[in-house]
């Protein structure tokens, strides 16, 4: 990214932050999205051309095209590394073998298929009904269901395992978003919807697995993870919405950085890189993008990089079969390292890399009785520290509009990084840099 920033200027690229998940006109400025949205939560075609093309960040590009070639790369890595073992074990589940584990859950009752059924035919009705009766406010038509569905499905074994083997999982919310915006360009909140149903329905399919596979070492019986499951879907979601709702209504400019002061905790950056999302991917549509009548066309050689990427490894581990190394290059989790960048800075990532290299590397090699017997609790008990941390932040500094000012709270202490540096771009806030 420096080469292409610095070196190259890559499509204008300085003209722009470094970093930032905010689109923008071919000056620099921020874009005005609600200038081309009409009435209907369309594009506004007319007001589209006349303020111009819209442009990205030289990071927020490369990391979608990181996450073309991520979502290429997963498919084939599944399928010559490990498309054997998937058939193998297939057929053996119709014999009838059994590991130790399945013998000893045979002592509980297991969860009745109609169970599976009843749950999916319900969940289906009742977005068909959402998607057929309230057409007007979620745009997308019921068979955009039936196929967001349909990709949840086909995608979760492959993700389903590179989670299993290396505890990452890759995402389909680029090639959803960018599935729909081809079919449906100009809605973004279809595309939203085929996004979060196609997406997430994976997403929380693998969550659910990985729940039931920790049940099923840990010998609890399924039918109470199948309804400890249910029960905390049901609740989680209720409580989660009228949370953001509450948020919403009583929290002043919330998620508009533009408006807020400075270090206010509530610029929502995950959740502005979801509405760029929608702009981009459904307003928009990836034509005018990523497409003949965008600026970042060149980006759709990443699915092919992606796709042809595994392959290259599987033939040099059948050349050198000895090199115990070679299949250990897993394309899927380096070329989607950066998956979570923007929202996630720097900063959170050279904190995970700190962790990771002291607990996963030295704690691992040097001190392997303690890494084993409380690395895993340490994980969790870090995941609830911050979910703890959070609501005590909340309550008793965030809801007297009260904020924290130190190191960690002052951005990524670099002008560059939210500033274009291109020489005569002029924004607010930032200075004229002189030309390199």
């Amino acid at each position: 990214m420096p080469l292409a920033y610095w070196g190259l200027d890559l499509y204008s690229a300085r003209k722009f932050p470094i970093f930032s998940s905010h689109l923008f006109t071919a000056e620099g400025h921020k874009y005005n999205i609600t200038a081309i949205v009409n009435n209907k939560f369309q594009l506004d075609i007319p007001n589209y051309e006349q303020q111009g093309r819209i442009h990205l960040s030289m990071f927020f590009a490369l990391t979608y095209g990181f996450g073309f070639a991520t979502i290429a790369a997963t498919l084939t890595h599944v399928a010559f590394f490990y498309g054997r073992e998937i058939l193998q074990k297939y057929r053996a589940s119709y014999k009838g073998r059994e590991d130790i584990h399945t013998r000893l859950m045979k002592r509980y009752k297991d969860i009745p298929s109609w169970w599976f059924y009843l749950l999916l035919g319900v969940t289906l009705i009742v977005a068909l009904a959402l998607c057929i009766f309230l057409n007007d406010q979620v745009q997308m038509p019921w068979w955009g269901l039936i196929f967001a569905s349909a990709m949840a499905f086909v995608f979760t074994l492959p993700i389903s395992i590179i989670t299993a083997t290396t505890n990452q999982t890759p995402g389909l919310n680029i090639i959803t978003e960018y599935v729909m915006g081809i079919i449906l360009p100009g809605r973004p909140i279809a595309n939203v919807c085929f996004k979060t149903y196609g997406y997430m329905s994976m997403a929380q399919a693998v969550s659910f697995l990985n729940d039931f596979k920790l049940g099923h070492y840990m010998k609890i019986p399924p039918r109470s993870m199948f309804l400890v499951q249910f029960i905390g879907t049901i609740l989680a979601g209720t409580i989660n919405l009228a949370v953001a709702w509450w948020l919403l209504n009583s929290i002043e400019n919330i998620c508009q950085d533009d408006l807020l002061p400075a270090n206010s905790p509530w610029t929502c950056p995950g959740d502005r890189v979801f509405f760029d999302a929608s702009v981009i991917w459904g307003l928009v549509g990836p034509k005018r993008i990523f497409g003949t009548l965008g600026n970042y066309q060149a980006m759709n050689w990443f699915f092919l990089g992606g796709a042809l990427g595994p392959v290259i490894v599987w033939l040099l581990h059948k050349s050198f079969p000895k090199q115990s190394w070679i299949p250990l290059i897993n394309l899927p989790v380096l070329l989607g390292a950066t998956a979570m960048m923007p929202p996630a800075t720097p900063v959170n990532y050279n904190a995970w890399i700190i962790v990771g290299t002291i607990f996963n590397f030295f704690i691992f090699r040097y001190k392997k009785t303690w890494w084993q017997r409380y690395n895993y609790v340490l994980s969790a008990a870090l995941d609830a520290g911050v979910a703890f941390m959070a609501v005590l932040l909340y309550f008793s500094v965030g809801i007297e509009d009260r904020t924290l000012n130190w190191w960690g709270t002052n951005g990524e202490h670099c002008e560059l990084a939210t500033c274009p540096t291109a020489k005569g771009i002029m924004v607010d806030g930032c200075p004229d840099f002189v030309a390199f």
